[in-house]
């Protein structure tokens, strides 16, 4: 029995003239370049990672913000030499935005210039189809990613962001990698773009959306890897500052906080020790500096009660 190939499917669906080389050999492979792009994965990331290309399946990348998932996607287009399109989702995002619009302008430029006074109904029918053409259509990033014919890797950001309704527009991308436009046909994708979407979970994904991605939970990392991340992405500091720093990150994620620090917000109090040419955390620097790391006056307060209170050392 022949081994089944979801690609050689999925490109046979699509018309294809032959099915697009894999980008990555194996989930080794995939931790190392993702290494040599500043980007430190475990192996949960770098299995999934693996699979969503050699299954040419959506990632829906889950987890609280800061934890790197959008540098996910942009290290794998990195290390792919792809082209990163990003979709940032918010409140309100529509069709127009998010897939395509017509060049109403552009249009009516040419319904002007096009249709003389004496023009009949039949000259008025063909200038209509003309305006429909492919020269007064605006991509959006959801169709540039479909019509490229580049390696592309999609970034469709925060999508819980975005109403229910918006959601339903993804839905033919994700299963079929195409778009429905009316007045032109279906678009078919020329190339097999990898696809991740990344989730705060500030709400729950309909079970439709869930179902054509394979899922990937981010979490903030243990403080091994936290420590290595602090040492790749900050010039200068030393592992044992590094190590201090996680321990210290850690503790305050453990505490009731009304945001816990991000991975990103580490690496910003990292290079601010660094910058003040701190070898080791002190008590009274880590007091100075814990704004960096908090962004809330009550956690400021309770990290120093709870941490730095009662002859405690944060450090």
């Amino acid at each position: 029995m022949s081994a089944i190939d979801p690609r050689k499917e999925l490109a046979d669906r699509l018309g294809l003239s032959e099915v697009p080389p894999a980008r990555f050999r194996s989930t080794s492979d995939v931790i190392d370049r993702l290494r040599e792009n500043d980007y430190l994965s475990d192996e949960a990331i770098a299995s999934v990672t693996f699979l969503a290309d050699r299954l040419a399946k959506p990632v829906l990348v889950e987890g609280p913000a800061g934890t790197g998932k959008t540098a996910l996607a942009k290290a794998v287009a990195d290390a792919t030499g792809a082209r990163l399109i990003r979709l940032q989702c918010y409140e309100g995002l529509d069709e127009s935005k998010a897939l395509y619009e017509w060049n109403y302008r552009k249009q009516l430029l040419r319904i002007q210039a096009g249709r003389p006074d004496d023009s009949t109904a039949e000259d008025w029918h063909a200038l209509e189809e003309d305006i429909f053409a492919e020269e007064f259509l605006l991509t959006r990033p959801l169709l540039e990613a479909i019509r490229a014919t580049d390696p592309v890797v999609l970034l469709i950001d925060e999508i819980d962001r975005v109403e229910l309704e918006t959601e339903a527009l993804l839905l033919e991308i994700l299963s079929e990698y195409q778009v429905s436009i009316p007045e032109l046909g279906t678009v078919r994708a020329t190339q097999i773009p990898m696809v991740f979407l990344t989730s705060n979970n500030t709400r729950e994904l309909s079970e439709a959306l869930k179902r054509r991605c394979l899922y990937l939970y981010v979490g903030y990392p243990d403080v091994e890897r936290e420590r290595d991340i602090i040492v790749s992405r900050v010039p200068g500091i030393s592992t044992t500052l590094a190590e201090q720093i996680a321990r210290v990150v850690r503790s305050l994620r453990a505490l009731d906080l009304k945001k816990a620090p991000s991975v990103s917000e580490t690496l910003d109090w990292a290079r601010t020790l660094v910058v003040l040419g701190r070898e080791e955390i002190g008590d009274e620097d880590a007091a100075a500096t814990l704004h960096i790391l908090l962004k809330y006056q009550a956690d400021i307060e309770k990290a120093t009660k709870e941490l730095l209170g009662k002859g405690k050392s944060l450090a």
